[in-house]
């Protein structure tokens, strides 16, 4: 499988503009090792500042990148550096990308006795592989050949999975009293939970209800450990409720069987005081609900697939349910039924996926009401290869409400640029720019312009000076110092916290030759408030202040000032001998 195309538009957009300098660094200093990629993965190892490299996983399908990850621990805007090097890698030199067999094609060389050999040297070398492959064993066998057999035809042993559970109990109460700020329970039960929905997936609902018990029962039995240290089970029951209801949408159950479930969710939700009332109501209802046969046959009436009140999971019962209409091919019934319950985005985007493109644009006119049913139904049709249609919808989201305006936006423009519509891709990317200002949009907004940029740019500038959002920070910057307008950055600057330091230094920098009384003043009141604390940890940035400030005295012809104002620093602070070190050590002359 080749590598989708990768752009470095494409890069700079998903990373700020600090990240993208230094991984452009780290990939023109060879930092990225070997690139392999194993059928829709690629993975490399990028030489940074710990001493093992951190691993880049990038992963993929036909319509493009999936999901770009990395070890190391940076959480905040965009790609990381590491991730950046090795994009730049693909996009530049995708011919050292070293192919490599994957899983399956490496297991298919090999026969029964060389699986199992490997196996046991796999466990060897890792002996804690033993309790995942013992826990996949358990679930992929039946290890009860002399026990009656019961109604549901049950494969696995549901036995691991209780043991699972427990542990996971166990080790949130041990977290909690090692006062651990943050415990296991969320998502390494939800994993356990996303087993039974994958059991669900593939035909095997029996599985994954006989999980769904051992997993349920368990929690109820043994919550009240947990509960002591406040811990909630919304967020399980919650994926619990979903999870249940597409297992017994998708199983054949006799009336006895449904009555053993209920009997026991009654049970358990008492005990645990959780709420179980979808899964009740998917019991009850199952595929033969008068409302919803009526539906289901082409019949929608203004209640939907209700006859009484409609309760407030109704849109995620209708999820599940169009989930396994989708899965069983039944395509028509998904249509009547999304139509039905308001599943606006999905009918439009089944139709599309169908190839019934008119009828999905004909329906988009009256039905489409916000961003993110535009933003779906335009990708969908893209990848039905109608890109005009797919624009004008993309176009028309663009003025309904919605929460991924800076997402359509973007992508609105970059299918405009390939039609050759400039004019459509400058709109496009200036509504992205109004929700999210980058530099990397501004420049590309100046490209398309072209004899125009001039006015656009007032209309822009206008826009990031009166943008209040967070995290545009260091974008606003980048536009001023990149438009010499020193006074813009110095107001953003003045208004951040010393946390933005490398943000401020470069401000600094720029100001020193406009505004060296700002530079001096703000410099020597962050740097203060370091030394005043004796915050003897913090004295090297406090240090990194006094540099700007004494480059801003002397670039200003004040060298008598600065050296009169380092005076009386070395004289207040001369019972701080770490400070001091670092002060002379620093040479601050």
């Amino acid at each position: 499988m080749s590598i989708p195309q990768i752009s470095e538009f494409t890069i700079r957009r998903h990373a700020n503009a600090k990240s993208f300098q230094r991984g452009e660094a780290y990939y023109e200093a060879g930092a990225v090792n070997t690139v392999t990629q194993r059928g829709d993965l690629l993975q490399a190892d990028v030489v940074g500042s710990e001493a093992k490299p951190y691993h880049v996983n990038l992963s993929f399908d036909s319509s493009g990148l999936t999901s770009a990850n990395c070890t190391c621990a940076y959480n905040f805007d965009g790609w990381c550096k590491h991730i950046v090097a090795t994009m730049l890698v693909c996009a530049r030199n995708p011919e050292n990308i070293e192919q490599r067999p994957t899983l399956e094609q490496l297991l298919n060389r090999l026969d029964y006795i060389q699986t199992q050999r490997l196996l046991q040297e796999l466990v060897t070398e890792y002996p804690p592989l033993i309790e995942a492959i013992d826990r996949h064993v358990g679930w992929m066998t039946n290890q009860q050949k002399n026990i009656k057999p019961v109604l549901r035809i049950i494969t696995i042993d549901p036995a691991p999975v209780r043991r699972q559970v427990r542990q996971i109990l166990r080790d949130t109460v041990r977290y909690f009293e090692e006062g651990c700020e943050e415990d296991p329970i969320g998502e390494e039960l939800l994993s356990v939970v996303q087993t039974a929905v994958a059991f669900s997936e593939r035909g095997e609902a029996e599985n994954a209800i006989a999980i769904l018990e051992a997993i349920t029962s368990t929690c109820a039995e043994n919550w009240d450990d947990v509960a002591e240290y406040g811990a909630e089970n919304d967020e399980v029951v919650e994926e619990l409720n979903n999870a249940w209801c597409e297992a017994i949408l998708s199983a054949e159950l006799t009336p006895e069987e449904k009555v053993d479930i209920q009997i026991n969710l009654e049970a358990w939700q008492d005990e645990w005081n959780a709420d179980f009332g979808m899964i009740m109501e998917a019991l009850r209802q199952g595929w033969d609900y008068p409302p919803l046969v009526q539906v289901l046959e082409g019949n929608i009436t203004e209640r939907g697939a209700w006859e009484e009140d409609v309760p407030d999971y109704a849109d995620d019962l209708a999820l599940i349910r169009l989930k396994i209409l989708e899965r069983q091919e039944r395509y028509q019934e998904y249509l009547y039924l999304a139509e039905a319950e308001g599943q606006t985005q999905h009918y439009l985007t089944m139709l599309g996926r169908l190839g019934r493109v008119e009828e999905a644009i004909d329906a988009a006119q009256t039905q489409m009401n916000s961003m993110e049913e535009a933003y779906a139904l335009a990708k969908t049709l893209s990848g039905q290869g109608v890109l005009q249609q797919a624009l004008d919808i993309a176009q028309s989201g663009l003025n309904l409400p919605g929460n991924c305006q800076y997402e359509l936006g973007i992508w609105t423009s970059d299918l405009a640029v390939e039609l050759g519509n400039t004019e459509a891709a400058l709109l496009a990317i200036k509504a992205a720019f109004q929700v999210k200002p980058s530099f990397v949009d501004y420049q590309k907004m100046a490209e398309l312009a072209g004899e125009n940029w001039e006015s656009l740019k007032i209309d822009l500038l206008r826009i990031i000076r009166t943008d209040s959002s967070w995290g545009t920070e260091s974008a606003k910057v980048d536009i001023f110092l990149h438009e010499g307008l020193i006074d813009d950055a110095i107001a953003i600057a003045s208004e951040l916290s010393s946390y933005y330091s490398e943000l401020i230094h470069r401000v600094m920098d720029a100001a020193i030759p406009h505004n060296p009384s700002w530079v001096i003043a703000n410099a020597r009141r962050r740097a203060e408030k370091i030394m005043d604390a004796g915050k003897a940890e913090y004295y090297y940035y406090a240090i990194e202040w006094l540099k700007k400030a004494r480059n801003a005295y002397l670039e200003s012809g004040k060298k008598s000032d600065w050296l009169s104002y380092r005076e009386n620093l070395m004289q207040t602070h001369a019972r701080k001998r770490k400070l001091m070190g670092i002060f002379k050590q620093r040479d601050m002359e």
